[in-house]
């Protein structure tokens, strides 16, 4: 199963229940109906998930590339294209979902690193960036199955320890059903 050290990738399985978890999703997607924006959905899916506002970022498809639509500093940072080595690509590309809460230990682009956080961290005396520690990646699934964009979720921080617990494969299952819920947004169309 999962634990420290692990990285686990599952294919997008929208079935099974975790009733406990079913009013956060609610919550979540009456706040993505209110207001239909990427800033609003990474607000909502930061709060579910309890990480900083610069540890969500949501991507979308178009014609072979990802672009960012959150964080808004990366928007103008390029695309990437889907045979990219990128978690981001790669979660798109085999429209599987991924956690790893060794990702600092894996070669990876750092682009998304470079993001310094909004709000200052309670263990941090700067606002620098801060390598991620641990990540999940989920694709977004139209209901014909084609793949709208990524949602990527993580915990940055100098150490693991200091970044937060790691992730579950029960969080994991929440992205998955949580990108579904933003699937069916506007902006991703």
């Amino acid at each position: 199963m999962s634990g420290p050290g692990t990285e686990l990738a599952i294919s997008l399985d929208m079935s099974g229940s975790q009733s406990e978890k079913t009013g956060e999703l609610a919550t979540l997607l009456s706040r993505l109906k209110k207001n239909l924006t990427p800033p609003n959905a990474c607000a909502a899916l930061a709060r579910l998930f309890q990480v900083g506002l610069d540890e969500v970022a949501l991507l979308r498809l178009d014609e072979g590339m990802l672009k960012f639509l959150y964080p808004p500093l990366l928007s103008a940072a390029g695309l990437i294209p889907l045979s990219s080595p990128a978690v981001a690509a790669r979660t798109a590309a085999t429209k599987t979902a991924l956690l790893s809460n060794t990702f600092a230990k894996v070669r990876h682009m750092a682009v998304f690193e470079a993001v310094k956080p909004q709000e200052k961290r309670e263990d941090s005396e700067a606002s620098d960036p801060a390598p991620i520690q641990k990540i999940m990646s989920a694709p977004i699934v139209d209901e014909e199955g084609d793949v709208l964009g990524v949602i990527q979720i993580s915990r940055k921080g100098p150490a693991p320890t200091s970044a937060g617990p790691d992730f579950t494969i029960d969080d994991l299952h929440r992205l998955e059903k949580a990108a579904a819920i933003v699937a069916k947004m506007s902006f991703l169309r």
